[in-house]
């Protein structure tokens, strides 16, 4: 018997089960999490806790834009505090956390004017930031492709699996993470629930289903959730002195679908990593031919931006499951008698998700708090349209959204 049964190990789940502890020290909380904390999708995660969205798409910056922009900020900053304060509290380095700053880099006049637009509107909101030109972007990545950039200071970069794996180890009694244990079910047992596992069942009178997509498997938002991948690419360890530049830096792209690129710093050498390519995969599983399709993908955007490292190759490749909204909410709530909801992604899931984490411990145990009265004023996921309207309306617009970055 347990106060709170928390289905999910990744960034919801365990952030939810940190912020349950810092609200009630005496509450008891299981985690269950199906696989190895860090090898799911959390620990495929580019690595960026950004502070700042990554666009406004009004161009004169009404209102309502201004309104979601505030929105954005509030949900992924308070995302970075909690972050913050388990980085301190158990001093980890740079190399699992690492306050650096992310840079919005362009490789085309449309890039640099919406780079322009974006930095224009960050000055207006009172958002500090630094627009770079070509040599001073080259100065940092080394690359001499880029067209200008956006230097954005308040971002953490981490390593995601070090990080999602450090942060389920600092979770203390009477918290207690049980790897390898799937829930399978839960059904209604007196005034709370029965969850089954493999291993057994366990009783709670409250549930956080922090399991993103895969919380249709119970039931739950049916027509409501897309299952999106995203792929990466990894190079071998290279010499250092063949690349100019700084030699730890990330940048995600100025237009939306394009190139995120991160510099990685390692005793044996640096790393290139290179994230581009979306996919919808309603079965939520991927191939591996998928995987080798985005990776040829990667290759060319690879070598177009960094032609003096050819002959690096890359060493690993994977995909990671995102779960997206029709209307862009997070599939977030009380969605049954004891039971809450921090679902729904929407990308960025190192902020998103850590944020609907913690405002579903939030609420949870009736606790107020800015981020909760936020989420409470979102709307509902909107039905998608039916089959097989969704699976080709999701294919042509991410091909669509794709075609518009261009090589971006």
């Amino acid at each position: 018997m347990v106060d709170v049964a928390i289905i999910g190990g990744g960034f919801a789940g365990l952030s939810a089960a940190r912020r349950i502890s810092r609200l009630d020290q005496t509450a008891r909380v299981a985690v269950l999490e199906a696989g190895i904390v860090g090898e799911g999708p959390a620990g495929a995660n580019s690595g960026f806790i950004i502070d700042l969205p990554h666009e406004v798409s009004s161009d004169d910056f009404s209102g309502e834009s201004e309104a979601r922009f505030r929105q954005s900020v509030l949900i992924q900053r308070s995302a970075i505090a909690l972050a913050s304060e388990m980085a301190t509290e158990n001093g980890w380095g740079k190399e699992v956390f690492d306050p650096c700053g992310r840079y919005s880099v362009a490789i085309s006049a449309e890039g640099d004017k919406h780079l322009d637009d974006y930095a224009q509107q960050l000055t207006n909101m009172g958002e500090d930031h630094r627009l770079l030109s070509a040599g001073e972007i080259e100065a940092v990545t080394g690359s001499p492709v880029y067209t200008s950039g956006l230097f954005m200071p308040g971002t953490i970069i981490v390593q995601p699996a070090a990080y999602i794996r450090g942060v389920a180890d600092c979770l203390k009694e009477p918290v207690t993470l049980y790897e390898r244990t799937p829930a399978l079910s839960f059904e209604r047992s007196g005034a709370g629930w029965l969850v089954k596992t493999p291993q057994g069942s366990l009783r709670a009178p409250k549930i956080i289903m922090a399991n993103n997509g895969h919380v249709e498997s119970f039931g739950f938002f049916p027509g409501r959730l897309l299952h999106v991948f995203t792929y990466a690419s990894l190079t071998a360890a290279f010499d250092p002195s063949l690349l100019g530049g700084e030699r730890k830096w990330a940048a995600t792209p100025a237009l939306p679908m394009g190139t995120t690129v991160r510099r990685i710093s390692t005793g044996a050498g640096d790393r290139i990593l290179v994230r581009s390519r979306y996919s919808y995969n309603p079965s939520i599983a991927v191939s591996d031919a998928a995987i080798q399709r985005a990776g040829r993908l990667h290759d060319g955007k690879f070598s177009k931006r960094f032609p003096t490292l050819n002959g690096v190759g890359m060493q690993y490749r994977w995909a990671g499951a995102m779960a997206l909204t029709r209307n862009h909410v997070p599939a977030f709530g009380e969605i049954e008698r004891g039971v809450f909801a921090a679902c729904g992604c929407n990308g960025l899931g190192a902020s998103n998700s850590t944020a609907s984490g913690i405002a579903a411990a939030e609420l949870a145990l009736g606790h107020g708090s800015e981020l909760g009265r936020l989420y409470a004023r979102l709307a509902a996921p909107a039905a998608l349209p039916p089959q097989p309207f969704t699976t080709i309306g999701a294919k042509i617009h991410l091909a669509y959204r794709e075609w518009s970055a261009g090589c971006e």
